[in-house]
């Protein structure tokens, strides 16, 4: 099985954003970086089974964006195991509810994407920017991710342009 793990485009600093942190949006430039990375995604064909995107706001916005580049509005679904404090326990989860046939894109947060990451692949470091796309592979047996294969870590510059 294919997961697909994205961070949602940069969004407004802290600093200028006086609401709750859930609900800080993607910058002006953030949602036009995201705009150019999803058409770049919908040019790489990817179509994943589902997009599941975390309650905040800027997740959300992220995989808003994508699911329209990539005509996939029907597949897009908010899941709170994705908030900060997601973890590989809580992916397999989601991907036990979802049933993906075969890719599952999930968009969420930092530092909770990396660590995952490197949980899956049996360790290391792995850093995803804002923007960034992993494709991390699976085996999935009796509800537990197993041989997890990095096959690809984008920066967001390999796909956005900067």
């Amino acid at each position: 099985m294919r997961i697909y793990m994205l961070r949602h485009g940069r969004a407004l600093a802290r600093a200028d954003w006086r609401g709750p942190d859930d609900t800080r949006p993607l910058s002006d430039e953030g949602e036009a970086a995201m705009r150019r990375e999803a058409a770049a995604l919908a040019a790489l064909c990817l179509a994943p089974d589902t997009i599941v995107t975390s309650p905040l706001v800027r997740a959300q916005r992220t995989a808003e964006l994508v699911a329209e580049a990539l005509h996939a509005g029907d597949r897009l679904v908010e899941d709170a195991r994705l908030a900060p404090g997601f973890d590989a326990g809580r992916l397999a989860a989601v991907v036990a509810d979802h049933e993906p046939t075969g890719a599952l894109m999930i968009v969420g947060h930092e530092p909770d994407l990396s660590m995952t990451i490197a949980e899956l692949i049996g360790g290391g470091i792995v850093v995803c920017k804002k923007g960034g796309l992993a494709r991390v592979d699976v085996e999935v047996v009796d509800g537990c991710l197993r041989d997890g294969r990095l096959v690809w870590l984008l920066a967001p510059a390999h796909l956005a342009g900067g």
